[in-house]
C-alpha cells in the first residue's frame, strides 16, 4: 500500500513539474530602460504587453523588468506628457525605449461639459490650467489656484480672512439680482453654489461675511481646472451657464505599483499693509493743533493689540495604484491656518477615495466612483459687512484713541461707558464665534461600451452639508443691550443636493476625412436648504459658555427661528453633436432644455441652443508642414444661456411667520421668464516655431435680457415683494488676449513667460423704470445712505454721488450745485492683467505670478465713516485729515471725496524650488521650496488692499467696489517639501 502510494505521488510530482516547466517555457523575461529624448530616465513610465493586462512601471532609474508570454512581440510604453510608443520585442530580451515629449499645446485632453475633447478640436472659448501651473502657497479654496492665470477671469478676495468667499466674474457682471458667480462643476457634479454655514448677526455687530463654497476641496487633489467662457462652451449647462463655468477635475490613479505621495509645508503670515492713522504722539499734537481735549496720558496701538503672526501648516498624503482593470486613489489632508487677527483661523480636514474599475473579459462594463469628505472648523473674528457706529473689530481697533490705555494698571481691560468706543482687545477676548461644517460629495458612475462607437453612462451624486455655529459676546463689552447681559446664539443649517444624469455617446470615424461625435443626455437635480436658530441674552454667570446654557435667561429674553427654503428641482434634456471634416473644419451644435420649479407655470421651460465652428487653417495644404507656423485656427460661436440663481419659489406665493400667524410675503408671478444671455464669440488660436510662441485672441459680445428682479409692492398690497423681469438689458463686450512664449529653450536653461489681458466694457441699456439704489454706506454719521445706482446708459454699479469740490474758508465741505448727485465712474475694471513666468536651471526652478486691474475706482467707506476728522478727541483719525483745511465739525457726507483710484498690480506669489535626485528606489522626486505670497502691491489706493469687495447690497441688489473695514490681507512666507515613495 505504502509503495503504491509513493509511486503515485512520484508520478503526480513528475507530471506537476513537467507542467510547470511547460508553463514557464511559454514565458520569458524582458528588461529595459525608459528615457526621454535627452537620455534622462522617466521613473513611473507604464510598460504594458500589447493585447494583455500584464504590465509594470519603470523604477526610479527608468529601468523595468517584465515577464511576457512567448507569443507576445510588442510592448506599449507610455507616460504623461509623452507620446505613447509601441516597441518590438521579437527575439529580444532587452530593449531601451526613448519617448518623445508630446505637443501638449494641441494634443492635451480638455474636459468640456459631459465629456472630453482634444484641445485642437475645441470650437468654444475654453482655458485649461494644469496643476503644475497653479498658484503656489496658502490656498484654502481652488479659485485661488488660477487667479491671474486666465484671460477674462477676475477673482477678487472679498477679505483676507482664512476661508473667506471670493467674487468671481467671467467676462464681467451681467445680472442685477440673480447672481454673477460662475457654475462650479467638480468631477462632473454641478455644485449648488451655497454653503451650509449658518448666517449670524449679533446685536451691534452686523452681518459677518460668507464662507467660500469651495472650502471643502483639497487643492493638492486637483489635476486641472477648465474655465468655460462663451455660450458655445457653456450652453450645455443651460440655465446655470450664463455666468460661465469652472470645471474642477481631481487627480486619478495611473495603473502600476502603489505610489505614496507626501506634501508638507509650514509658513508664517503677517499683515500686508496698515492704514495711516495717528500714533499717540501724533494724536497729542493734533489735539493741540485743533485745541481739543482727549489726551488719555498713555500710549497704545489698537490695531496691533488684535494682530499676530499667524502660523499655517499643510499636510497631504495620497496613495494610488492598481491595474488597467482596477485603479484607486486615496488622499488625506490637514490644513491648519491661523489668521493674522487673533482668535481667527481655519482648520480643514479632507479625505477622498476614487476609483475606476472595468469588468468582463471585454472590459466593456465599468464603474467609476468618487467620494470627497471634509470638515472645516472656522474661528471667526467679529468683523462684519455692515457694522454701525459701534464698528466691528477692525473699526474699533482703528478708532481706538492711541492715548488711552488698553489695560488698567492691574492688568484688567480698560472698559469705557456704554455707547463710547469699544476696546478692541476687550472685544477680541470677549467674542467667540465658531462654525463647523461637515461635507460629503459622492458619486457613482456605471457605464457600458456596446462597441467602439456607443457608450451609455449614468451618474448619481449626493452633496450633503451640515453646519453648526456657536457665537457669544461677553456681558462686560460696552455695547447697548450687551453690557450687563451677554448675548449668545446657536444656529444650524443643512444643504442637500441630489443629481442623476444619463448620457448616450456615439463616436465614429467614417473615413479618413469625416468624424462624428454625438451625445444625448437627461439630468434631474434637486436642491434643499433649511436651518434652525436659538439665542438668548441676560446670562446669570460667566462660569460656563453662554451657548451651553441658552435655557438660563428668562423666556422673554430667549428667541428661536427656523426656515426651510422651498425645494427646487431642475429637469433637463440636452444634446451635442460635433462634426470634424478632414481635421480642418469642425462644427459643434448644442441644445439644452431646462425645466425649473423656480418659475411660474407659464414659463417652466427654457431652451438654450448654441452653434460654433472652427477652421484649422494649419491643416490646409498651403500651411501644412510649415516650420514657422505650428498652429493657426479661427473660431466663431453663438449661443444662448440662462440664469436661475435666485430664491427658490420666488415666482410662487410664499408665507412667513409673524406674531399671530402667517402672512403672504411674496406675490405669485406665473409669467416670470428666464433671465437669458445671448453671446457671440470670435477667436483665433496661433502658434509659431513649434509652439515656442502660442496664444489666443477672442472678441465677445454678451447681451443679457429678461433681468430677474424683485420690487417692493405698492401698498396696500397682499404682500411686500413681487418678482418681475426688469425691462432693459446688460451689454458686455470685450477682447481677450493670452500669449505664452519660451524665451529660452536649452539643455540646462529654460525660461517661459505668459501674459493674459482682458479689455472689458459694461453698459445697462433700455431701462426707464423706478430708481434702483445699491451700494449701502454704513458707519457713524450716515443713515440710509447709498453710493451706487442702476441707470440707463451707464455701467452696472455706477457711483451716484455728490461731487466734492474741497473746503470753504470755514473748513466745511463744498459740493457742486448745492449737493446735486452725479453719475460718476464705476467699480468695474476696464482692463485685467495676468503675468506668469517660470525660469529653470538644471534642478532649480523659479516661478512667479502677478495680476492686476486697471480703469476703475473704489469707494473708501472706511475713510468716510471710520476715520473722519470729527473723531478727534474721542476716537482716532486718519493722518491725511490733519491739516488739510477741514473743520473738525465737518459732516462726513457720502460723496466723491472718498472715491479712489483702484488700479493695482500685485505680486501674488514667487516660489523657488529645488528637485533632488532620487534616493535609490525608495525616495522619488524629492522637492524643497520656499514661497512668498502678496509680497507687495503697486497702487495708490489708501485702504488695506485695492483687491477687496465688501458685500454692500441694498435690498438684494448686488454692489461692487466698496471697502468697509475688512479683515486685512496677509503676506505669507512658506517653506515646504514633497516626495514620493
Amino acid at each position: 500500500m505504502f509503495k503504491t502510494r509513493s509511486i503515485k505521488s512520484l508520478f503526480l510530482c513528475t507530471i506537476l513539474l513537467t507542467l510547470q516547466h511547460m508553463v514557464f517555457a511559454q514565458n520569458r523575461t524582458v528588461t529595459g530602460k525608459v528615457t526621454d529624448n535627452s537620455g534622462v530616465a522617466i521613473p513611473g513610465a507604464t510598460v504594458q504587453v500589447k493585447g494583455t493586462s500584464s504590465g509594470t512601471t519603470a523604477d526610479a532609474n527608468g529601468a523595468f523588468k517584465l515577464t511576457v508570454p512567448a507569443n507576445s512581440n510588442t510592448l506599449i510604453v507610455s507616460f504623461i506628457g509623452f507620446t505613447s510608443q509601441e516597441v518590438s520585442i521579437a527575439n529580444k530580451s532587452s530593449v531601451n525605449v526613448q519617448l518623445v515629449q508630446a505637443n501638449t499645446t494641441l494634443t492635451d485632453v480638455v474636459v468640456v461639459g459631459y465629456g472630453t475633447t482634444r484641445k485642437k478640436d475645441l470650437t468654444g472659448s475654453i482655458a485649461q490650467v494644469k496643476a503644475g501651473d497653479f498658484n503656489k502657497g496658502i490656498t484654502t479654496a481652488p479659485d485661488q489656484l488660477i487667479q491671474g492665470k486666465v484671460s477674462g477671469l477676475m477673482i477678487l478676495n472679498n477679505n483676507g480672512a482664512p476661508g473667506a468667499s471670493a467674487t468671481v466674474r467671467i467676462r464681467g457682471v451681467s445680472s442685477v439680482r440673480a447672481g454673477n458667480q460662475p457654475l462650479y462643476v467638480v468631477d462632473g457634479i454641478p455644485l449648488d453654489g451655497r454653503v451650509a454655514r449658518p448666517a449670524l448677526s449679533l446685536t451691534g455687530l452686523g452681518q459677518t461675511p460668507d464662507a467660500n463654497p469651495l472650502n471643502f476641496i483639497n487643492s493638492n487633489d486637483i489635476a486641472t481646472m477648465e474655465v468655460l467662457k462663451d455660450a458655445s462652451a457653456t450652453a450645455i449647462y443651460g440655465s446655470r451657464g450664463s455666468n460661465g463655468v469652472i470645471i474642477i477635475n481631481t487627480k486619478k490613479a495611473n495603473a502600476g505599483t502603489m505610489q505614496l505621495d507626501v506634501n508638507y509645508s509650514i509658513g508664517q503670515s503677517s499683515i500686508m499693509k496698515k492704514l495711516d492713522v495717528l500714533n499717540a504722539e501724533e494724536y497729542r499734537a493734533a489735539l493741540k493743533q485743533y485745541n481739543q481735549t482727549g489726551d488719555g496720558g498713555s500710549s497704545s496701538d489698537g490695531l496691533g493689540s488684535i494682530l499676530r503672526k499667524g502660523i499655517t501648516q499643510n499636510v497631504g498624503v495620497a496613495m494610488s495604484g492598481g491595474s488597467e482593470t482596477g485603479r484607486y486613489r486615496a488622499s488625506f489632508g490637514l490644513l491648519n491656518q491661523e489668521g493674522i487677527v487673533k482668535k481667527s483661523g481655519l482648520k480643514k480636514y479632507t479625505a477622498t477615495l476614487s476609483g475606476q474599475n472595468k469588468f468582463l473579459d471585454s472590459k466593456q462594463l465599468g464603474i467609476d466612483y468618487n467620494i470627497m469628505a471634509a470638515q472645516t472648523a472656522e474661528q471667526l473674528a467679529p468683523i462684519s459687512n455692515n457694522a454701525g457706529f459701534t464698528g466691528s473689530l477692525i473699526g474699533q481697533a482703528l478708532q481706538w484713541n492711541p492715548t488711552l490705555p488698553l489695560y488698567n494698571a492691574d492688568g484688567s481691560f480698560n472698559i469705557l461707558e456704554t455707547s463710547q468706543p469699544v476696546n478692541p482687545a476687550l472685544m477680541s477676548a470677549g467674542y467667540d464665534d465658531k462654525a463647523t461644517i461637515s461635507y460629503i460629495l459622492g458619486s457613482i458612475s456605471p457605464y457600458f461600451k456596446f462597441d467602439d462607437h456607443w457608450e451609455l453612462r449614468t451618474m448619481y451624486s449626493v452633496n450633503h452639508q451640515v453646519g453648526q455655529r456657536r457665537a457669544q459676546i461677553a456681558k462686560n463689552i460696552n455695547i447697548d443691550q450687551v453690557k450687563g447681559n451677554g448675548i449668545a446664539a446657536y444656529n444650524t443649517a443643512e444643504l442637500n443636493t441630489q443629481l442623476f444624469n444619463s448620457t448616450l455617446t456615439y463616436n465614429n470615424q467614417f473615413s479618413n476625412n469625416w468624424n462624428l461625435t454625438a451625445m444625448l443626455g437627461y439630468e434631474a437635480q434637486k436642491f434643499e436648504y433649511s436651518g434652525i436658530g436659538l439665542g438668548a441674552k441676560g446670562f446669570p454667570t460667566d462660569a460656563l459658555p453662554y451657548t451651553d446654557m441658552l435655557q438660563a435667561p428668562t423666556q422673554t429674553n430667549t428667541f428661536m427661528n427656523s426656515f426651510r427654503n422651498p425645494t427646487s428641482e431642475l429637469q433637463s434634456f440636452f444634446g451635442r453633436a460635433t462634426v470634424n471634416a478632414q481635421d480642418k473644419y469642425i462644427l459643434t451644435v448644442t441644445m439644452r432644455a431646462d425645466g425649473s420649479s423656480k418659475f411660474g407655470a407659464n414659463n417652466r421651460y427654457g431652451y438654450f441652443p448654441s452653434f460654433a465652428a472652427k477652421w484649422n487653417v494649419i491643416n490646409e495644404s498651403f500651411l501644412k508642414g510649415s516650420t514657422a507656423v505650428s498652429n493657426l485656427a479661427l473660431r466663431a460661436g453663438y449661443g444662448i444661456t440662462g440664469n436661475q440663481e435666485f430664491p427658490a419659489g420666488a415666482s410662487q406665493a410664499q408665507y412667513v411667520m409673524v406674531q399671530g400667524g402667517a402672512v403672504l410675503s411674496n406675490v405669485a408671478n406665473p409669467d416670470l421668464k428666464w433671465e437669458t444671455s445671448k453671446q457671440l464669440n470670435v477667436g483665433i488660436d496661433f502658434g509659431f516655431a513649434k509652439e515656442r510662441i502660442s496664444g489666443t485672441i477672442d472678441y465677445f459680445l454678451k447681451n443679457t435680457t429678461n433681468l430677474l428682479f424683485s420690487f417692493p409692492t405698492m401698498q396696500p398690497a397682499p404682500a411686500s415683494n413681487y418678482w418681475i423681469n426688469l425691462p432693459g438689458k446688460v451689454m458686455n463686450t470685450g477682447v481677450e488676449l493670452a500669449l505664452k512664449g519660451d524665451i529660452i529653450r536649452a539643455k540646462d536653461w529654460n525660461w517661459t513667460l505668459g501674459v493674459n489681458a482682458t479689455y472689458l466694457k459694461n453698459k445697462f441699456e433700455g431701462y426707464y423704470g423706478p430708481t434702483v439704489r445699491t451700494g449701502s454706506i454704513d458707519g457713524q454719521g450716515v443713515s440710509d445712505a447709498s453710493s451706487q445706482r442702476l441707470e440707463n446708459g451707464y455701467p452696472l454699479n455706477t457711483f451716484y454721488l455728490q461731487k466734492f469740490e474741497g473746503f470753504d474758508d470755514k473748513g466745511n465741505s463744498i459740493y457742486a450745485e448745492n449737493g446735486k448727485k452725479y453719475y460718476m465712474t464705476n467699480p468695474n475694471p476696464k482692463v485685467l492683467l495676468g503675468i506668469n513666468t517660470e525660469v529653470s536651471y538644471k534642478r532649480w526652478k523659479l516661478n512667479a505670478s502677478s495680476h492686476g486691474a486697471f480703469g476703475f475706482q473704489i469707494y473708501n467707506n472706511t475713510a468716510n465713516t471710520v476715520l473722519p476728522i470729527n473723531n478727534l478727541g474721542s476716537r482716532n483719525v486718519a493722518k491725511s485729515v490733519i491739516g488739510n483745511g477741514e473743520s473738525r465739525t465737518n459732516s462726513p457726507a457720502v460723496s466723491s471725496r472718498f472715491l479712489e483710484n483702484g488700479n493695482f498690480l500685485k505680486l501674488d506669489n514667487i516660489t523657488l524650488s529645488y528637485q533632488f535626485k532620487n534616493f535609490g528606489n525608495v525616495l522619488k522626486n524629492p522637492v524643497i521650496y520656499v514661497t512668498g505670497q502678496n509680497l507687495f502691491v503697486i497702487t495708490k489706493y489708501t485702504g488695506f488692499d485695492p483687491e477687496v469687495n465688501t458685500d454692500k447690497n441694498l435690498n438684494g441688489v448686488s454692489s461692487f467696489g466698496i471697502e468697509y473695514i475688512p479683515y486685512p490681507t496677509a503676506r505669507n512666507v512658506m517653506f515646504g517639501l514633497s516626495f514620493s515613495l
